[in-house]
């Protein structure tokens, strides 16, 4: 069997989707030190890797287990390290064995420097994430995700760096976790047909391609409306917030994509805008982020 290099084992993890995960420890770090709240780089830090660790795992976890259920084919959109026969099925779990095994021993750290409470954070977060595969096979995965990548993170970022729960924090979860939600709309709406052969059910599976199409769209428009509008209730800096609208172009254009689908029903047409709404939730974050922390 021929040797992987870094960069194939990296590939392997899916690295264009991490700021799914990386994005809501630094919205969470930012509203922190918005609140007033004195927060400690070193574990955000610490917290940043653990999480973009687990979701390396659970991305490799994912794709072993679509490449058994036939989800992935050659003759789809889906990832192809494993269908090209690129690697084998056995180095994939081990793959992610290993990675499971860092994120834990992160994971206990991150208990042992902050408290009991990070650790049934953390175990909510890895049970989602082992279970996502038949959870998302039966039109669940949409909860998963938000749950992984918006609640959880965040409300666990509040405790790690102040030592208890904001649960305000919730309100700005809520724009992070429709974008990343989009990643994985975006990925299944254009999938309809393919996971409807391999046997599974997904959300956009259950509401059909046209109402999938424009949920998307609501996902790339409302994370913009509801962040300036919770604004003016205290929980944004309501001066710098419309920083935010500079990545609106970005989410128009991904909408447009969209929209374009519902006339086409060519899923080629959307065939990367998973990617695209990993990049939204990039720019969409960092400037909200640099919004919270910019003095007034």
């Amino acid at each position: 069997m021929s040797k992987h290099s870094f960069k194939d084992w990296l590939i392997a993890t899916r690295p264009w989707s991490f700021p799914a995960s990386a994005m809501p420890v630094i919205v969470s770090t930012a509203w922190l030190h918005f609140k007033g709240y004195e927060v400690s780089i070193p574990l955000a830090l610490l917290s940043l890797i653990t999480i973009i660790t687990v979701h390396a795992a659970g991305n490799v976890w994912s794709d072993y287990f679509d490449f058994k259920k036939h989800v992935d084919r050659d003759d789809n959109y889906s990832v192809k390290t494993l269908t090209s026969g690129q690697f084998s099925p056995a180095e994939f779990m081990r793959f992610s064995i290993c990675l499971q095994v860092v994120a834990v021993i992160l994971g206990v750290a991150l208990v042992c420097l902050t408290g009991m409470p990070t650790l049934y954070i953390g175990l909510a977060g890895l049970a989602l994430s082992l279970l996502y595969p038949p959870l998302k096979y039966n039109a669940l995965g949409d909860v998963v995700i938000f749950l992984c990548y918006a609640v959880l993170p965040m409300l666990g970022m509040s405790y790690i760096l102040t030592g208890k729960f904001h649960c305000n924090i919730l309100f700005v979860a809520i724009p992070i976790g429709l974008i990343t939600d989009a990643i994985l709309h975006s990925n299944n709406t254009r999938d309809i047909q393919d996971d409807a052969k391999a046997g599974i059910k997904t959300f956009a599976m259950l509401i059909g391609g046209k109402t999938s199409a424009w949920i998307f769209i609501f996902e790339m428009i409302l994370p913009f409306i509801f962040a300036i509008a919770i604004s003016f209730f205290g929980l944004l800096p309501v001066k710098t917030v419309w920083l935010i609208l500079l990545a609106l172009p970005i989410a128009l254009k991904n909408a447009a994509q969209m929209h374009r689908f519902i006339s086409s029903k060519t899923p080629s047409d959307i065939q990367d805008l998973d990617e695209k709404s990993a990049k939204l939730q990039m720019a969409f974050s960092l400037l909200l982020s640099i919004a919270m922390i910019i003095p007034l």
